[in-house]
């Protein structure tokens, strides 16, 4: 781990730009600028990486809440010879890499939270379906180049000292570092700016949230929330050093409001999973631990602009949708799936059978898009790219596929009272269809 520096500030208006104007605020005048602190290591890093080597990362950090604080190169960078990642460059020891373990000497209480989120082992996928799918079927550098800048990978270091470039760059959410921390701050506050505006903001996360099998971007977009925060964007008060929902800002709710946002009553936190109770990823959605705690404190962030009855009817209709895909779709997929395995109808291989490929778009792509649609009231995703997809999957794919490897082995299912509409409408309820459809369409 890299030691902390002793700061040697010395006043350097002179030689280094001062800080710009911040933006008048609510009505606030603009902020006078400061001269800018620095040590003389950052100093001598700053002069040659504003003037030839990297000029447009020289001012993006000069705009920064660090360089306001006298916090430059060195103070990130530095690294102890004994480090596995440390090289020297231009008479100092440092790191290419700024991991966790750097920030923690500063942001202890952020750091903590994040090590104990679901992001910070967002790269642990090694023997997951997903990663079967990225590295054997697809090949490893699909995964390079995609899985694994959002994931996360294991950062290598090469025997000069250099980072593997088949590991780096990366700044996936749930990075491997040489240090053994796990994650990077820069993925949601974007060096060199280190900024809070641009985590905030919902296209920060939708880098990664968004696609086939999680498109919460999408869902947001489509969601009231969304609208809402694109139309009123310029009253989101987004560079606050503060960001209290009903003391900072009220126009809109954005992902960072209600997954790690502070309210009047809650403070904010960096595990985003704290105030999730469903865990919708896997094929079958379960409640986690502590799942009361967690639903509670979401619901304190509803409730500060949802009244209580509207927050708790919500949950009640997602809730219905969970159930819903879980008891009438996932379970009995599931169950058809071991019967297959266990009269040995498929390899255990993965993916090397259609019927695999079938019931992992079933609960890994449609199943996702409908249970968090749902989640994040997002109605289309809910409905046609969820719970149709999930259907016309479910009855035109892969029950008769199942059927064709092991006659007999969907039966259960189809008994089932949700399935009962299988064996036929009745003639009342298609006479009903008919009237409707020639009375709206004239047909």
């Amino acid at each position: 781990m890299k030691p902390r520096s002793i700061l040697l500030f010395t006043l350097l208006s002179g030689l280094l730009p001062a800080a710009p104007r911040t933006e008048a605020v609510a009505g606030r005048p603009a902020a006078a600028p400061k001269a800018v602190a620095l040590s003389v290591e950052s100093a001598a890093c700053l002069g040659c990486h504003r003037e030839r080597a990297t000029p447009v990362v020289a001012q993006q950090w000069a705009t920064s809440r660090h360089a306001k604080n006298g916090v430059g190169c060195y103070e990130c960078h530095q690294a102890d010879a004994a480090d596995p990642d440390a090289m020297k460059h231009e008479g100092f020891v440092i790191s290419l890499l700024v991991t966790p373990a750097d920030c923690e000497p500063c942001h202890e209480r952020e750091t903590a939270e994040f090590e104990a989120s679901h992001h910070a082992r967002a790269g642990e996928i090694l023997g997951s379906l997903d990663n079967v799918l990225g590295e054997v079927a697809e090949g490893p550098p699909a995964a390079n180049s995609g899985c694994k800048q959002c994931h996360g990978g294991k950062v290598r270091v090469l025997a000069d000292g250099k980072l593997d470039a088949a590991t780096w760059p990366n700044t996936g959410i749930g990075r491997m570092n040489p240090d053994g921390s796990k994650g990077t701050c820069s993925a949601c506050h974007s060096r060199h700016t280190f900024s809070s505006s641009i985590a905030r903001q919902p296209e920060n996360c939708g880098k990664c949230h968004l696609g086939p099998d999680h498109p919460q971007y999408e869902i947001y977009t489509e969601s009231k929330h969304g609208i809402t925060f694109r139309a009123k964007i310029g009253e989101m008060n987004l560079d606050r050093p503060t960001w209290v929902l009903g003391a900072d800002y009220n126009a809109a709710p954005t992902c960072a409001t209600c997954h790690m946002g502070a309210t009047r009553t809650q403070p904010g936190t960096h595990d985003f999973g704290a105030r999730i109770s469903w865990t919708l990823r896997p094929d079958v959605s379960v409640k986690l631990e502590n799942w009361e705690k967690r639903r509670g404190e979401m619901q304190g962030v509803c409730s500060n602009c949802h009244g209580r009855d509207w927050v708790t009817d919500f949950y009640v209709q997602y809730d219905a949708a969970v159930g819903l895909y879980n008891e009438k779709f996932a379970t009995p997929a599931k169950s058809v799936m071991k019967k297959l395995r266990d009269a040995g109808k498929l390899t255990p291989t993965p993916f090397d059978e259609k019927l695999e490929w079938t019931y992992y778009e079933l609960w890994h792509h449609q199943g996702r898009r409908a249970r968090m649609g749902a989640s994040m009231m997002g109605p289309d995703y809910t409905q046609w790219h969820g719970f149709y997809e999930v259907a016309k999957l479910f009855y035109t794919e892969f029950l008769p596929a199942a059927e064709e490897l092991l006659p007999g082995a969907t039966a259960d299912v189809r008994a089932m009272p949700d399935h009962a509409w299988l064996e036929g409408i009745s003639p009342e309820d298609r006479a009903k269809i008919e009237q409707y459809y020639q009375q709206r369409y004239g047909k």
